[in-house]
């Protein structure tokens, strides 16, 4: 290299230490201008329900100001009074424990399921398999009614009973699926290296698939927390007393005790419900990452 390439590299190095970078092209002003505004459109309602929390109810509806004229904590205040004589911790509870039963059972057995459909060789499971897919085409609306009618004889209405019992006898198709797949990517040489130390199905399954299996775990429970959180039909259809109804049914109640809706509980009680399912996923996020990061990996 002659003496000028080297002048000319040292200078290079230098501008870069010193700061100067490469100025912004029109494209990638653009480009940045309209991902800020597709952001603000989309962040808006979210907005408007976190400040309308401080605003008197009569100010909400109707009034096109995004900042509240006076900030108030009656709403927040409200909402943690509770409604109907049932405490707001009370509708918490129940939410909390329908939501980590359902996450429980769904991780069990899905995780269960699908190593029986992957690794186990028994007669129909084929057909087994393509069964629990076609029920993915069968709305739930469909099954309602019978549902309820068999609920109701079993003397399980107004219970738990009917909202868990499905997620621990692994009628989550969706996830059954999303396990089985994840696990056909893996090694078949791990079963056969457990078989040959003398590991059963049981060892094999717990001490070598489940920890391999932790992405496809930490999707399931993700959703289904946040699927359970949400849920508003199911508590409405089985749950009679106030004292077992969820988050989602307190929301409403906000509108239906009487004729003038306060909505300024109504957002309070909403924003207060929404924290449990962020900080859920913000924990989780890192693992759900990872477990699409890796899945082109496998093999």
């Amino acid at each position: 290299m002659s003496a000028t390439q080297l002048l000319v590299t040292a200078d290079r190095r230098t501008k870069r230490r010193s700061g100067d970078r490469p100025r912004w092209t029109l494209k990638e002003v653009v480009f940045h201008v309209v991902v800020l505004a597709i952001l603000a459109v989309i962040l808006y309602p979210v907005a408007w329900m976190l400040l309308s929390t401080f605003k008197p109810s009569s100010q909400i509806v109707g009034n096109a100001q995004l900042l509240p004229r006076e900030v108030t904590m009656d709403n927040y205040e409200k909402a943690l009074s509770g409604i109907g004589g049932v405490s707001f911790w009370t509708f918490f509870q129940n939410s909390t424990i329908l939501a980590v039963l359902s996450v429980i059972g769904v991780v069990l057995s899905s995780a269960l399921a699908a190593y029986a459909f992957a690794r186990i060789s028994f007669p129909g499971r084929t057909v087994y398999f393509g069964i629990m897919i076609a029920t993915l085409l069968l709305p739930f609306h469909v099954v309602i009614i019978p549902q309820y009618i068999m609920f109701n004889a079993l003397g399980m209405v107004n219970t738990f009973t009917p909202l868990l019992l499905g997620k621990f006898l692994a009628t989550e198709a969706f996830f059954v699926f999303l396990m089985v797949q994840f696990m056909r990517g893996l090694p078949r040489e791990l079963d056969e290296a457990a078989r040959i130390d003398g590991a059963g199905h049981y060892r094999t399954f717990w001490s070598i698939m489940l920890p391999l299996l932790k992405p496809a775990l930490v999707t399931s429970a993700i959703f289904t927390f946040i699927w359970t959180w949400n849920d508003f039909f199911g508590p409405l259809l089985y749950l009679k007393d106030p004292d077992l109804y969820t988050l989602p049914i307190a929301l409403r109640l906000f509108v239906d005790q009487s004729s003038a809706a306060d909505y300024g509980g109504q957002m309070a009680m909403a924003v207060l419900a929404l924290i449990p399912v962020f900080l859920f996923f913000l924990i989780f996020q890192r693992y759900l990452v990872d477990g699409v990061a890796t899945q082109g990996l496998k093999g």
